[in-house]
């Protein structure tokens, strides 16, 4: 992810360069009466909304936004675009009827990766001397090696201009076919990193857990319907379709389920302090970044502790961040051994849950914002996040209640977490 950040940061220059090379092309096509300021505003006006379309991938819907800016920016006859085949996706302006003259030169372009230029007086045009187009530039769209489609711009009398400008305008359009390209990958790993912390979700866990309410069905029904419905509560949120966000108060809700089965299993063995300030309830974090440190704490912390431990998890106000830690009194482990085995989780498997986190934490808030472990052998272990209250394009999905439940009385979500606070 950091190659797709760095990549992401390439691009996004080699945009602002296209930009300003069709700024300077566009002010000294100007008269000398029109205002420089009008002209780039003008411009970076059409571009700006011209980018947005072509990130969704060069669709017919895209093409037709894209075109109607690109005449009204470029003041010529007409701009189409095709795609990879050389079929027509949009045309916007005049002389559409010269399509079909055209498609000759479509096809050298895309195949021979290389811009053509059609002159009108080589067409057999009926209306010759009232005809609006006076040459046409093909240049092929080439992203990521590939040839996504093509660019034709018509121009009229006197506009030479446009020989100059075609390739930045091609280029514009490509940057942001690939910054398109390159946010459809962002999301698919963000996807695939959210399914590694599910598929982490231990069976082992799940074995024991059913094992632990199967033992109450006799003795304690009633608690053994309690859990039976916090656990299926917790598999619906920890397997939800949708949203790569949540809020801290749906983790903290889904982690409660969490701890209520692990109670009920370790009994006295396990404890659990929480302090939580109301105002950080509502941040924005990514989905499942909270459980499986629980989990860890809970696996490798404490279950091998002769007499178990606390877990102690706190969120708290700093500033413009959340400041949120999950500690336990475990048996902990050597820190410069833990290090070295997260630079390599992604390929070893070791600590998969941290590292998944930690990777996630700096791709979607930047490299300032990765986990803070601190650990020793005998001395457990207390992971520490930061989060921005504000980040752009952070948004969360929120659960939804099912109409099944609604007639099954309070359930996990509207009771108070039961949990004691730390002192």
């Amino acid at each position: 992810m950091v190659e797709l950040l760095t990549e992401q940061t390439v691009l996004g220059i080699i945009a602002t360069l296209a930009v300003l090379g069709l700024f300077v092309l566009l002010c000294r096509a100007r008269r000398v009466s029109t205002s420089v300021d009008e002209a780039v505003a003008d411009a970076l006006h059409r571009m700006s909304k011209a980018a947005p379309d072509l990130r969704d991938g060069l669709t017919p819907d895209a093409a037709d936004k894209a075109c109607k800016n690109l005449v009204e920016l470029l003041k010529c006859v007409a701009v189409g675009m095709t795609d990879e085949r050389g079929a027509l996706l949009s045309w916007d302006g005049d002389a559409n009827e010269h399509y079909v003259d055209l498609q000759d030169a479509i096809v050298k372009a895309i195949s021979g990766e290389r811009k053509e230029f059609v002159e009108h007086d080589t067409l057999e045009c009926t209306d010759k001397g009232n005809c609006k187009m006076h040459q046409a530039i093909i240049v092929p769209l080439i992203v990521e090696s590939r040839t996504r489609g093509a660019l034709i711009i018509v121009g009229g009398v006197g506009h030479k201009r446009l020989l100059r400008m075609s390739q930045e305008v091609a280029r514009f359009v490509c940057t942001e076919l690939e910054l398109g390209e390159l946010q459809e990958s962002r999301q698919r790993l963000a996807q695939a990193e959210v399914k590694a912390l599910r598929a982490q979700i231990s069976p082992h866990f799940v074995y024991n857990a059913l094992n632990a309410i199967g033992s109450l069905v006799r003795t304690d029904p009633e608690h053994a319907r309690e859990l039976l419905q916090e656990f299926a509560e917790f598999t619906r949120y920890s397997f939800r379709a949708n949203g790569l966000f949540t809020t801290l108060a749906e983790e903290l809700r889904n982690i409660d389920r969490y701890l209520t089965i692990q109670r009920a299993r370790y009994n006295e063995r396990l404890s659990v302090r929480l302090r939580i300030s109301p105002e950080v309830l509502n941040v924005v974090v990514p989905f499942l970044v909270l459980q499986p440190l629980v989990e860890n704490a809970v696996q490798h912390g404490l279950a091998n502790k002769p007499g178990g431990g606390t877990v102690t998890i706190i969120a708290q106000d700093n500033g413009s961040e959340a400041l949120i830690s999950v500690e336990d009194d475990g048996v902990g482990m050597d820190a410069d051994l833990l290090l070295d085995d997260l630079k390599d989780a992604h390929k070893s498997g070791a600590h998969v849950g941290i590292g998944n986190i930690n990777h996630r934490m700096r791709t979607v808030f930047g490299e300032d914002y990765a986990l803070m472990v601190e650990t020793a052998p005998d001395a457990g272990m207390k992971v520490t996040m930061r989060v921005p209250k504000f980040s752009p394009g952070v948004r969360p999905v929120l659960a939804v209640v099912p109409d099944d439940a609604a007639d099954e009385g309070p359930g996990p979500d509207e009771r108070r977490v039961r949990l004691s606070p730390v002192r």
